[in-house]
């Protein structure tokens, strides 16, 4: 710890409420470290940053109005290899932790975990460039058991993926019949096991599962 006191660290929080930049921030206060605050609203804002300051510890958002932070993780590793991401974010860590970390990201924590907590994962970035939750640590040992468990999608054969992306591409059973020239009840039997593979029950869900993978 006496190290990281030695030095000035340089954050970015980037979330679209002020009151939870406002928050990190006193959390910071808290932690009796040398730092520098920047501010974004949004990813373009936080890019810009990244780009124009030398950022230690980039904590970010999983949503904001402009789009999904996943987007923006592999062009912040480009701009800058040495920042270490955390997301901070209220959605769900056993739906999402391993995908931004697949993505790039370093750590995952949310909002809704005790002050120590986050305070704890903040220096865990620091010391050891990452932070990986008891949760996530559980969710990464199934995935090492399970590899379709981050990616529900590689559980599809591939005539099952081309046809899910079709569905979600918004093409109807007699048009995925009439490309592939198979007949439409194949195509409504594949598209039972899709939905039974993926374990849902709707286009909707197949569109959101496509788009989230």
């Amino acid at each position: 710890m006496n190290e990281i006191n030695k030095k000035t660290i340089h954050f970015l929080l980037a979330d679209d409420h002020s009151l939870i930049r406002q928050g990190i921030m006193f959390l910071l206060e808290d932690m009796e470290l040398e730092y520098k605050v920047f501010q974004a609203s949004n990813l373009q804002r936080a890019l810009e940053k990244i780009r124009n300051r030398s950022i230690d510890i980039a904590i970010i958002d999983a949503h904001f109005p402009d789009g999904n932070s996943m987007t923006i993780l592999p062009e912040i590793k480009k701009i800058s290899p040495d920042t270490k991401i955390l997301i901070f974010t209220g959605i769900e860590e056993d739906k999402y932790a391993l995908k931004f970390l697949s993505a790039g990201a370093h750590g995952f924590i949310s909002k809704m975990s005790e002050e120590e907590e986050i305070k704890q994962a903040i220096f865990k970035m620091l010391q050891n460039g990452e932070y990986i939750s008891p949760a996530t640590q559980t969710l990464l040992m199934e995935s090492v058991k399970n590899p379709g468990f981050i990616n529900p999608l590689s559980r599809l054969t591939e005539r099952e993926l081309q046809i899910a992306e079709m569905y979600a591409a918004g093409y109807g059973n007699l048009e995925i019949a009439n490309q592939l020239d198979v007949k439409q009840n194949t195509v409504s039997t594949i598209k039972r096991r899709i939905f039974d593979k993926l374990q849902i029950d709707n286009i909707v869900a197949l569109i959101e599962l496509i788009k989230s993978t």
